[in-house]
């Protein structure tokens, strides 16, 4: 067994708002969104009963660009890694983010379409 640990994401969701893009004074660009998923069962009751998550997505250089058109709403397939950082904010308190930091993101035209049954 191998004692190699990997740190992958795959998410597929809908941007809660449309992406931003940073620019920094070395050039270098930043695209923040929000995604949400969701997860859906039955509870103990037979009731459908569904749970968004929302996570904070990043992506830098050339993907920042490829993405700076997509909007709220949007649905998405994204592959990347997770990161865990820390800031103090103006209260002098330490805040903690994690975020996906994402390294490819495909746009999904009518991903869940429904599409005919094969004949048998």
């Amino acid at each position: 067994m191998s004692n190699t640990h990997t740190n992958t994401v795959h998410l597929v969701g809908n941007l809660g708002k449309d992406v931003q893009i940073s620019t920094f004074e070395s050039g270098k660009k930043k695209a923040s969104f929000s995604l949400a998923t969701n997860e859906s069962y039955k509870n103990i009751k037979g009731e459908m009963v569904t749970n968004t998550t929302w996570h904070n997505v990043v992506a830098w250089g050339n993907l920042a660009d490829q993405i700076a058109g997509l909007t709220k709403g949007n649905k998405v397939e994204i592959r990347g890694s997770l990161s865990n950082r820390s800031y103090v904010d103006k209260e002098g308190q330490k805040k903690y983010i994690t975020e996906v930091v994402a390294l490819q993101i495909i746009k999904m035209e009518n991903a869940f379409a429904e599409a005919p049954m094969p004949s048998i």
